[in-house]
């Protein structure tokens, strides 16, 4: 990792461990008309994710519900702002019917952020795990969740729909929540993760790097996590999914994951997923 002088000198060019390779598999435009036909959204598409050639190819897709537009700007995100929707009643149902087309057997479930809502969400969520479980009841199911202002009972909600893993990101070093992430609060996005551990739940957050954080951030962060018994971590590379977004500060090569998730390993943490184009949904059946 670099400091913030080294970060500023950073190329625009994207490196060749980041590159993809487009989609020739038939299976990547059926997984897109199944969705569309359904009227569904997906994080995939959403946060234009590095990785939606492959996991489309391979008939997997994170389910993006509550909408397409958040009540949030984090500078890093592809979904913005925009006129929230009202909840759809349909929704869970549509997303159960697309996990079985799809012949999934690990749902990953995740939403815009919804602070218009008095819970958050949260009984989105649990119907939407209901609906998956009633449809595919062999399949596990995985949800990433915002922070749901921190609000106990909500979070309560959507442990009590017993998804096997409750993901929340804490997205980057809490030195850099005021500039990425203005509308959240790192120790709010931590107390919640150590609620869900306490409530025996399989526990799960995520970070990305090359935004202008340092070694001993990094690491002050993974000690955090591993503090509150966080389970499963993944860590990526931030992309710039435009030009109004900030710029990457750094391009971090692949060896440096690979030391990261050995230092998570060293602090205890059971799962570190760390690689360039790790994404917090990407290969997820691994840990299910």
């Amino acid at each position: 990792m670099s400091s913030p002088r080294s970060s500023a000198r950073c190329s625009s060019r994207i490196p060749e461990w980041l590159r993809v390779t487009l989609p020739s598999d038939p299976a990547f435009a059926r997984t897109g008309s199944l969705l569309r036909d359904l009227g569904l959204n997906t994080v995939c598409q959403g946060a234009k994710c590095p990785n939606i050639y492959e996991c489309f190819s391979r008939n997997v897709a994170t389910f993006l519900i509550m909408g397409r537009h958040c009540t949030r700007a984090c500078a890093f995100c592809n979904i913005g702002l925009g006129r929230v929707e009202p909840l759809d009643p349909g929704e869970p149902a549509r997303v159960a019917e697309a996990a079985a087309r799809l012949g999934l057997r690990h749902v990953v479930i995740t939403s815009v952020t919804r602070d218009d809502l008095p819970d958050g969400g949260a009984a989105h969520f649990a119907a939407t795990i209901a609906a998956v479980r009633a449809r595919m009841p062999r399949c596990t199911v995985e949800v990433l969740i915002p922070d749901l202002r921190g609000d106990a009972e909500a979070l309560a909600t959507v442990v009590a729909a017993a998804p096997q893993i409750i993901n929340h990101n804490v997205e980057t070093v809490p030195e850099l929540y005021a500039a990425i992430r203005p509308q959240a609060g790192f120790e709010q996005s931590l107390e919640l993760l150590a609620r869900v551990k306490a409530a025996g739940v399989t526990s799960k957050s995520g970070l990305m790097l090359g935004l202008g954080e340092t070694d001993a951030q990094v690491r002050r962060l993974l000690e955090r996590l591993a503090g509150v018994g966080v389970d499963i971590v993944t860590i990526g590379q931030y992309m710039r999914p435009s030009a109004a977004h900030p710029e990457v500060a750094r391009w971090v090569p692949p060896a440096e994951f690979e030391a990261l998730a050995a230092l998570g390993a060293e602090l205890g943490i059971p799962h570190v997923y760390a690689a360039p184009r790790v994404r917090s949904s990407y290969n997820a059946a691994l840990f299910a």
